[in-house]
């Protein structure tokens, strides 16, 4: 398994594969110390230049060989949250629907909760049936930015 620690607009993300595929993308604890890799190894290269594209706007989706960890149940959350598009988001109960049982919206957002490949399976488009930023495992506020750095609107600065 390779291994890349990047900076992002975010934080600093650790980027973990091989020639499997990328099999996890997590942003760093603040108070964790990392040192930026300056030589990224190939398997995680493509990963680590798309991820820089898109925090600078220029990609919307990604194209890389995964292989996240997880449950067959799991497995199938992260494949639906890869439906959700660009600048879009969905509630926690329309995924469990999009799966076929709204009684598994429990397990969903807890499967949601435990995706490893941060921002490249977008788990940060699924929001409450209110509209409300719920459950992040990054925090609020990066899943705020993240909305923010995806939506079609923006602010335009009074002055």
């Amino acid at each position: 398994m390779k291994t890349a620690i990047v900076k992002t607009p975010l934080g600093m993300a650790q980027v973990s594969g091989d020639h499997n595929g990328i099999s996890q993308v997590h942003v760093l604890k603040e108070d964790i110390a990392a040192t930026i890799t300056s030589d990224i190894p190939e398997e995680l290269l493509p990963c680590v230049q798309q991820l820089e594209e898109y925090f600078k706007g220029k990609r919307k989706d990604f194209r890389l060989k995964l292989n996240p960890q997880g449950t067959g149940f799991q497995k199938r959350v992260w494949d639906e949250l890869l439906r959700i598009p660009y600048g879009r988001t969905i509630s926690y109960l329309d995924l469990a629907k999009r799966l076929g049982d709204v009684k598994s919206i429990r397990a969903a957002a807890s499967a949601n909760g435990r995706n490893p490949l941060w921002i490249v399976i977008p788990c940060h488009r699924v929001i409450g049936q209110d509209g409300s930023l719920t459950g992040y495992a990054g925090g609020l506020w990066r899943k705020k930015w993240l909305l923010e750095h995806e939506s079609p609107f923006r602010q335009e600065s009074l002055f």
